[in-house]
């Protein structure tokens, strides 16, 4: 009797460990994803912004890092509930100002208009304009300087350099 509940029990685990990877995928347990509290139309706008400051051109660009991720997950767990507040502030009152110099979207606008709007807000004298865009800025490079394509394919940072060499005499034998 023992013994077919010892199979039965076998059985179950085995059919468990199968469907487990199919179950992870189907609830999206597969690929880690940071739960941001910035609304999609902030997500596309701050990758906007990200790709504008280190665009991708002959090297790799932020958002090929993941810049703009990595800022809103640094943004929702690092800041205070009131810089968060003021960092989303921003981000719309950059969107209305795309809105009122190019008659469209900070996203929609090119390279160059993008560029210009974050130049002007980096020598504002409004002091929140001023300060969202050097928040931003410093967040971007930090982000891309630290982030592992960078440190190892552009930077070629090792974390230990050298070769380690064990039981090497230190002193050659008397004798």
């Amino acid at each position: 009797m023992e013994r077919r509940v010892a199979v039965k029990n076998l059985v179950l685990a085995a059919g468990s460990v199968i469907t487990l990877p199919s179950w992870m995928k189907a609830f999206g347990a597969g690929s880690p994803t940071h739960l941001s509290s910035f609304s999609a139309s902030e997500q596309q706008i701050l990758a906007s912004i990200t790709d504008t400051i280190i665009p991708a051109g002959n090297s790799i660009g932020a958002l090929s890092v993941g810049v703009d991720k990595y800022f809103q997950k640094v943004v929702d767990d690092c800041y205070e509930k009131a810089d968060q507040e003021n960092v989303k502030k921003g981000l719309q009152q950059l969107e209305a100002a795309a809105q009122k110099e190019y008659s469209k979207s900070f996203t929609n606008c090119s390279q160059q208009e993008r560029q210009a709007l974050l130049e002007k807000w980096s020598r504002s004298q409004d002091k929140n304009e001023k300060e969202f865009f050097n928040l931003v800025k410093r967040e971007t490079i930090l982000g891309y300087n630290t982030s592992q394509q960078v440190l190892a394919g552009i930077l070629n940072y090792k974390v230990a350099p050298g070769h380690y060499y064990g039981c090497v005499p230190l002193a050659p034998k008397a004798g």
